[in-house]
């Protein structure tokens, strides 16, 4: 009787078992490390170049200018790109509450105009709503609102992403329009500083006297 070919298949057999469980058990554990440091860290934010976040900003600073089709008396005052805080996402935000990172950054740009009358100050708003909506962005938010002595009048509009924000008031207090452009957080290459930096800041273009 030859039986020592079957036990060497039962005995090869129990080997290969051995060998797919094990590969299963290392492939479930990487996978339990994964999930358990993506409820730890939360979602991650997306690598952005300051630079060019930077730009994308004053350039849709200079879309908005220009929609506004003020005559040249109307002057926009220079502005700087600034960055702010973003903070932990998922079950590390407990362990660091109200502690923003020093890698991950927002950005935003503000500016105006002074000396505007109310009713060109509604047709330039009007105009540049017009462009807004035109280009897909969407309404979030409404801000006319008035009292006995004050009227204000204002919208932000959202990018067809859903990612930056276009935000435009006037109010008879100041007879200024506000502007601001808002890009969302992102995490910044090592060694990145919004302090003197040169990418930041934001002129007008030149519009000619009664234009």
């Amino acid at each position: 009787m030859f039986t020592t070919p079957e036990r060497g298949a039962r005995s090869s057999g129990r080997t290969v078992v051995l060998t797919a469980a094990a590969l299963v058990t290392a492939v479930l554990s990487v996978a339990a490390v994964i999930a358990g440091n993506r409820v730890w860290q939360g979602a991650p934010y997306p690598t952005v170049d300051p630079d060019a976040v930077a730009q994308r900003i004053k350039d849709r600073s200079d879309w908005v200018y220009e929609g506004f089709a003020l005559s040249g008396k109307y002057a926009a005052s220079p502005g700087t790109v600034a960055t702010g805080s973003c903070y932990y996402r998922g079950l590390r935000s407990v362990a660091h509450i109200d502690q923003p990172r020093d890698d991950v950054y927002s950005f935003g740009l503000g500016w105006s105009v002074p000396d505007v009358p109310e009713a060109t100050a509604e047709e330039a708003q009007r105009r540049v709503r017009g462009r807004l909506e035109q280009q897909g962005w969407k309404v979030s938010y409404e801000g006319d609102r008035s009292g006995a002595t004050f009227r204000e009048r204002g919208y932000r509009f959202l990018s067809p992403d859903g990612s930056d924000k276009v935000d435009v008031r006037w109010n008879t207090s100041t007879t200024t329009l506000f502007v601001s452009v808002y890009a969302p957080c992102g995490q910044v290459p090592d060694g990145f500083s919004g302090y003197n930096w040169p990418a930041a800041r934001w002129s007008p273009k030149e519009r000619a006297a009664g234009s």
